[in-house]
């Protein structure tokens, strides 16, 4: 079973940079994507009739927003977190039989970092949520949750400590997630891979040097370390200032 992930920065704007190529080339089983930037209606998407469409929008117009398209019929689909508003469209979350699957697109905490307390705030609600989900059957969390984790996760470490993305606190939450039991698949396989990244500015020649950050994730329980096949990085594919991350589970999931 293939999974996607792909914060697309504007959907519409992905679809004419070569989205729908990429969705028929990779042919996933379960596609999630982050920062929509639309309200349902606003676009048709010719996916097949194999597929399944999930929204979670934004209140605000041209903002945020998740969904996930799946042509594995899943149980039961929630928006946002149990008890928690989600105004943003930052989370989906799809019930299968085996396991949850969790689509999310973590607050920036800006470049002043004046959204920083609002940051690891949604971060305790959200461990809390993908904790408890958990505890019921194993999980799968994908998306772009802003945080270069470790020092491995972008090109600069030494000049962008402090910045956003990459402070003591948002990496510490992360920390914190992953020691409740969830592993990063990428590193999972490839531990000290240098030069990975999902993310790069729109500066001149950024990515052409490839000075980026990885911000983009699969993880999952740990429970399902023996279902994980393969995470990878598509790099080459373009579109957005972000790639695609794809994950490969055992078809024992499916």
């Amino acid at each position: 079973m293939k999974l996607v992930s792909w914060n697309v920065n504007g959907l519409r704007a992905c679809v004419n940079k070569g989205f729908n190529e990429y969705f028929r080339e990779v042919d996933a089983d379960i596609f999630c994507i982050q920062e929509t930037k639309l309200q349902e209606g606003q676009i048709v998407m010719e996916l097949g009739e194999n597929y399944e469409l999930y929204w979670n929008c934004a209140e605000k117009k041209g903002y945020s927003g998740t969904a996930v398209f799946t042509r594995k019929k899943p149980i039961a689909v929630s928006l946002g977190m149990d008890g928690v508003e989600d105004p943003e469209g930052r989370v989906i979350t799809l019930e299968f039989a085996g396991f949850y699957l969790v689509n999310v697109y973590s607050p920036n905490a800006r470049r002043d970092l004046s959204r920083l307390d609002y940051r690891l705030e949604w971060e305790d609600q959200f461990r809390s949520y993908v904790v408890d989900l958990d505890r019921r059957k194993p999980v799968m969390i994908c998306g772009d949750m802003n945080v270069a984790h470790q020092e491995i996760d972008l090109k600069n470490p030494k000049s962008n400590r402090g910045n956003s993305g990459f402070t003591a606190e948002e990496r510490e939450k992360m920390t914190q997630l992953q020691a409740s039991g969830f592993i990063d698949t990428f590193r999972h396989f490839y531990p000290d891979q240098t030069d990975a990244y999902t993310w790069w500015s729109y500066m001149a020649k950024v990515r052409e040097r490839n000075i980026g950050w990885r911000i983009d994730y699969f993880l999952a329980s740990e429970a399902l370390a023996p279902n994980l096949e393969d995470s990878r990085i598509d790099t080459q594919i373009m579109g957005s200032d972000h790639c695609p991350v794809v994950l490969t589970v055992s078809d024992a999931l499916s």
